[in-house]
């Protein structure tokens, strides 16, 4: 739940947006897997998505991407924290909190991240998502969770 005063900082750096962003953060912030049909509403037929696992052309493909994503979850929920914006272009900052059975015991993960976006004609044609991979994945699983911490604090020595 976010506060008062990040509810403003937001609507702050979204004024004056174009519609295509406007649409966009308002439909990930509602985004699950009963509303995965609203993503026709943000995303255009020729969009471009890649994420750390995949590389995804086309609505088509997205959806169904998505589709599988959310199979699986037993929640997830996006909060926008912020956004940048000029002209076609945007970069947001988020996190995303999911539930997931087979990973970290059933309980809540939460992931920060950033996308940036383009959109033309309305809705977005390019995403791209920038994210810790290994907070999200690998350190929630438990045999690799734990070789995946360990790495990182060896990195950081």
């Amino acid at each position: 739940m976010k506060s008062n005063t990040a509810l403003n900082t937001l609507e702050q750096s979204m004024q004056g947006s174009p519609l295509w962003l406007n649409n966009f953060v308002i439909v990930y912030q509602k985004l699950s897997k009963d509303s995965l049909k609203l993503l026709s509403a943000v995303y255009h037929d020729k969009v471009t998505f890649i994420d750390p696992m995949h590389h995804v052309e086309g609505f088509d493909d997205l959806y169904q991407y998505f589709t599988s994503l959310y199979q699986n979850l037993s929640s997830c929920e996006f909060v926008i924290d912020d956004v940048m914006w000029q002209d076609s272009q945007a970069s947001l900052y988020w996190s995303m909190t999911y539930q997931h059975p087979k990973l970290n015991k059933g309980q809540p993960v939460t992931v920060l991240g950033t996308s940036h976006i383009k959109g033309v004609d309305d809705k977005v044609i390019y995403h791209r998502d920038y994210l810790d991979l290994g907070a999200m994945l690998y350190e929630q699983l438990p045999i690799l969770g734990k070789l995946t911490k360990w790495i990182k604090v060896k990195a950081a020595n």
